[in-house]
């Protein structure tokens, strides 16, 4: 069961720094600086990543466990596409009884390796009625139904890494890197296929949503519904690191399925794809490193 009640013993930052000491331990002298985090159902992309590193979270201090199906818990670092990887082989959540701040503290982590990029994927609903089980969307900006942001409380500036990161009030604008975007269409096509959008909205769950929420978030103007991903943006943009999000349509929506939803179908779907998004992946890493990092 998780542990929701906060280690008040040392700082968040300072349990942050114990966790990252770890993995950079672990990690020898692997030193990645692009990170992917995988959703319900494609946790096998890991498999792709050659000379793998295996890290179980459950032997980092203060780092918290995943506990859904789906989820191995485990980071597997690497090289894909001959380029240094660091992959988180399942999230946390809040509907597993998590705070906020413990469901971000992985993405805190990355930050505090040095990772430049970090793509988020996810398992989604598809509310657009253009998409099909088995689309792989780019997130082109999120709408936050969550009932907090991460960032509530004290502002820790050390989580910054230049003068314009680790700001108390920071730009949204672009959440989810245009040209991080770019790239990835191109590696697509280079693979032979192609790749659609939306904007992701992000519930609370566990519970799937309605036909009538449905309904007010495709008015609101959501193509995809989840239960992750935009905590861990947030969080990353605060720190710096440039976001590629990925949602993997698991299912249609409620009201738009023609069957009742469950967990089951999502974590199938998710694994009829996962081959395909790790071709991806491969073929997107070194476009990635050869970017120059920004704010």
């Amino acid at each position: 069961m998780p542990h929701t009640t906060p280690d008040t013993s040392s700082s968040y930052f300072d349990q942050v720094a114990l966790a990252t000491a770890a993995v950079r331990a672990a990690l020898g002298t692997l030193q990645p600086k692009v990170a992917i985090v995988l959703g319900s159902g494609l946790g096998a992309v890991a498999e792709s990543v050659q000379a793998p590193i295996a890290i179980p979270y459950s032997t980092l201090p203060h780092f918290p466990q995943s506990t859904v199906q789906g989820h191995s818990g485990r980071f597997v670092a690497g090289t894909l596409g001959g380029v240094p990887v660091l992959i988180m082989q399942g999230r946390v959540h809040f509907y597993e009884g998590y705070s906020p701040a413990q469901v971000t503290f992985p993405m805190r982590v990355l930050g505090a390796l040095g990772i430049q990029t970090v793509i988020l994927t996810n398992a989604a609903g598809g509310i657009n009625p253009a998409y099909r089980i088995g689309d792989l969307a780019l997130i082109t900006d999120h709408i936050n139904a969550l009932p907090f942001n991460p960032l509530i409380g004290p502002n820790e500036p050390r989580f910054g890494r230049s003068e314009h990161t680790g700001l108390r009030f920071f730009d949204m604008t672009e959440a989810y890197s245009l040209r991080l975007r770019t790239l990835a269409h191109q590696a697509a096509a280079e693979e032979g296929f192609s790749l659609t959008e939306g904007v992701y909205l992000a519930t609370t769950g566990p519970s799937f949503e309605t036909p009538a929420e449905i309904r007010a978030f495709r008015t609101l103007g959501a193509d995809l519904v989840g239960m992750s991903t935009v905590p861990e943006t947030i969080v990353a943009r605060h720190m710096g690191i440039q976001v590629l999000g990925i949602s993997c349509v698991t299912n249609l929506a409620a009201g738009i399925s023609q069957t009742h939803l469950s967990h089951e179908e999502v974590f199938e779907a998710g694994s009829r794809v996962q081959h395909r998004l790790a071709a991806l992946f491969t073929r997107l890493a070194p476009l990635l490193t050869a970017l120059e990092p920004q704010p």
